[in-house]
């Protein structure tokens, strides 16, 4: 642990509840998670039981290799990946319970759009009466008053 600054080194050294590491870019907040997990470890927290999210695929395949680097192998690995690889694997896991089915699709902005572009063209609307981002804006704004397809539909 040597180079870390007070405020990293406790972190590193909380070995009870979870932990919410901010700061800036290039302020090793990677060494200081991937320091606390390797300590979480060596005081026999099961590495199964370990969660740590980042925002980048590029910081996640970092800290992946670091941890790996400083614990070897092991049977268990600590699940580390971004956060909406994590929610995807969770919702995958319970969207039968949800009522959903366990393959489903993540739209980006482009497909939503061109799967709007055809609804539109579909039942005929005109390109200047709505445009795909308008109907992608009121679908999130019915999202966010939680109306349900007929209730949004009435909406409409």
């Amino acid at each position: 642990m040597n180079g870390l600054n007070p405020a990293q080194q406790e972190a590193v050294e909380t070995l009870k509840g979870p932990m919410l590491v901010l700061a800036g870019a290039g302020s090793g907040k990677t060494r200081v998670v991937t320091f606390r997990i390797a300590n979480l470890i060596k005081h026999k927290t099961r590495p199964e039981r370990i969660l740590a999210v980042t925002f980048t695929n590029k910081a996640a395949a970092e800290m992946q290799e670091r941890v790996a680097a400083q614990i070897g192998k092991l049977k268990e690995r600590p699940q580390i990946s971004t956060f909406h690889a994590h929610c995807v694997r969770v919702l995958r896991r319970h969207a039968n319970k949800l009522g959903y089915p366990q393959r489903f699709a993540i739209y980006d902005r482009g497909d939503q759009e061109s799967l709007a572009r055809g609804v539109l063209r579909e039942i005929r609307v005109p390109s200047e009466m709505m445009r795909p981002s308008d109907l992608l804006f009121q679908i999130s704004r019915w999202k966010t008053y939680s109306l349900r397809p007929p209730d949004a539909a009435k909406a409409a």
